[in-house]
């Protein structure tokens, strides 16, 4: 497919890339029965607004993912936004969340925008499966009666596509595995703590070849939340100013109840493009990389489309070290969803705050100043964060 790139100098956002994040907070993640999505998404917002400096009588905006009504949250924590919203529970939500987010400040609809995600998917049992199901749109349950019942499902189809294309193989892919892992063991809160190795990889069980089961994401209890506002506000807060210096969306739904032949290149391309742009910067100025690994193979997909690496180059291109810290390109420094905790974008999101801020801990990069998170879906999101 292919893609016209034009000029994005004159974009209403980036004119002057106005809006800053100013406060994080997440809750442990794990298993929490007694817990539910509004206890998780008010303990992350608490944390958020403690990091800002901010009261809660500040916050004139809130946009929720996952939790199951905004309404009943506003109540439960004590809100009267000016600016409020509620979006579909997809991981693709959390990069539009933001993207909302800083609309609504550009345009004067609000001033202090929370963000909160709460998930209490591993205790209440979501499978992310099965004929009872309904991932994505309704359009899927056309595959149901074929096993394509799973995201799982439509990723290892896509993957396959990829070894016949370029001749991928199962034991390059083990590199993200590999990476994703060894950063976790930098990161206390991280779920999973026990190293692994591309071996450790290749005799894992197969969930649906050619993906083995350390290709797959954790489904975890958890709350995320964010605070953004402009930038001249966030230069009185305590906290470093982090700029999303650009913020891009493109979109594949024609056809995307099946997977697409391009593995989304032609809207990766396309945001990815744009964000940068906006920002000013070029791939060699990035320092680190958030992309959404809800499965492995899909982070592949996401360095090809996002100009990283040509087309059908991405398995060679992780291999010794690139991936990890003190490589070219630090991947999902805080384990992300194949090691931290699957919350849907929204932690690997604080992770490039955290880098920038210089509070990453052991799992620092060295002298980070740009971080560029990506979601590869139907919905792309890409977003450029940067110092001040």
């Amino acid at each position: 497919m292919e893609t016209t790139l034009i000029d994005f100098s004159g974009s209403a956002y980036s004119a002057d890339r106005t809006t800053a994040v100013v406060g994080i907070g997440n809750t442990a993640y794990g298993n929490f029965p007694e817990l539910s999505p509004y206890d998780l998404g008010a303990s992350a917002l608490r944390a958020a607004l403690d990091d800002s400096g901010l009261k809660l009588s500040d916050i004139d905006g809130l946009v929720v993912h996952r939790i199951p009504n905004y309404q009943r949250f506003c109540e439960l924590v004590g809100l009267n936004p000016t600016f409020v919203t509620g979006l579909a529970g997809q991981g693709r939500m959390s990069g539009t969340s933001i993207h909302l987010a800083a609309m609504a400040i550009k345009q004067g609809a609000a001033r202090n925008v929370a963000l909160v995600y709460g998930n209490n998917g591993r205790s209440a049992g979501d499978k992310y499966g099965g004929v009872a199901d309904r991932y994505g749109s309704d359009g899927a349950k056309l595959w149901f009666p074929y096993g394509m019942t799973s995201p799982g499902a439509v990723h290892a189809m896509m993957f396959q596509r990829h070894m016949h294309l370029y001749g991928t193989t199962s034991e390059q892919l083990a590199a993200v595995a590999v990476a994703c892992r060894n950063h976790a063991l930098l990161n206390p809160n991280a779920v999973m703590k026990k190293p692994i190795t591309a071996e450790d990889h290749r005799t894992a069980p197969w969930i649906v070849e050619p993906l083995h089961l350390l290709d797959y994401c954790m489904i975890n209890d958890g709350g995320v939340a964010m605070i953004l506002t402009s930038i001249d506000r966030a230069r009185d807060l305590p906290q470093p100013v982090i700029r999303i210096k650009g913020i891009a969306q493109a979109t594949a739904m024609t056809h995307s109840t099946f997977p697409p032949e391009d593995f989304w290149h032609a809207p990766l391309s396309q945001a990815g493009t744009k964000s940068l742009h906006q920002a000013g910067i070029g791939r060699e100025d990035v320092d680190g990389l958030m992309i959404y690994d809800n499965f492995s193979p899909t982070v592949l997909f996401s360095l090809e489309g996002l100009g990283y690496c040509p087309a059908g180059e991405s398995g060679a291109w992780v291999q010794d070290g690139r991936i990890e810290l003190g490589g070219e390109y630090p991947l999902n420094t805080s384990g992300g969803h194949l090691s931290e905790s699957y919350m849907q974008g929204w932690a690997l999101n604080i992770e490039a705050v955290r880098q920038l801020r210089g509070q990453a801990g052991a799992r620092q990069i060295t002298g980070a100043r740009h971080i560029h998170y990506a979601c590869a879906s139907p919905i792309v999101s890409s977003i450029i964060y940067g110092l001040d």
